[in-house]
């Protein structure tokens, strides 16, 4: 059942009233007796609380333990390709500076 607003038309009072769909607006103030007109609400947010709302939520043990393997594999390579870099950096820089004494 929706809460909805209302707002007094004599005593600018407003006040919310927990109602059905179904039930008949409400017409008259509680606090003046004046008459009121039910106000427009933005309604409540969808939350999803707990799991079970994605697809990833349900994923097999096995799945997970391989997808855990694929995430190590990839990082040890990215590791060992940085160091080969490096040791390559290393290496041309050190040639291009022989090079360099050499023409001199």
């Amino acid at each position: 059942m929706p809460t909805y607003d209302y707002k007094c038309l004599a005593c600018d009072g407003r006040f919310e009233k927990f109602q059905g769909i179904t039930a008949p607006a409400i017409e008259e103030c509680p606090e003046c007796g004046g008459k009121v007109k039910r106000l427009i609400g933005a309604g409540a947010g969808l939350i999803f609380k707990g799991s079970g709302f994605y697809a990833t939520d349900y994923r097999s043990e096995g799945y997970k333990e391989s997808a855990k393997k694929d995430k190590d594999e990839s990082s040890d390579k990215s590791s060992s390709d940085k160091g080969e870099k490096k040791e390559k950096k290393t290496d041309t820089s050190a040639e291009s500076k022989n090079k360099s004494t050499d023409s001199d």
